[in-house]
């Protein structure tokens, strides 16, 4: 089996922030229900103020259609709302240990 992950980078205004937390930890719980093919979701921040979200998933084919299911789920518009600079990148896991 090979994972894939969907990098999201954006920054997040300090007052914005716990806001944030709460609507993703729904959204991820709401995607979570409709796709077992959610592995994981890590968000990390950097020291230079932005935040890695990386969502991984089992296959593309599972990805593809999670997302595709998205636009119809409130929270990812409104949560995406709250961050700013963002950028986004597919990709497949080729190594770990």
């Amino acid at each position: 089996m090979t994972n894939v992950v969907r990098t999201h980078t954006y920054r997040v205004d300090p007052a914005n922030l716990d806001k944030l937390l709460t609507q993703r930890a729904d959204l991820i719980a709401g995607i979570r229900a409709g796709n077992p093919g959610f592995v994981e979701a890590r968000l990390t921040r950097h020291d230079d103020g932005t935040y890695t979200d990386v969502w991984r998933w089992e296959s593309a084919e599972q990805m593809t259609a999670a997302l595709a299911g998205a636009a119809g789920f409130p929270l990812v518009g409104a949560t995406l709302a709250l961050a700013h600079d963002a950028s986004v990148q597919n990709g497949e896991i080729v190594d770990e240990r």
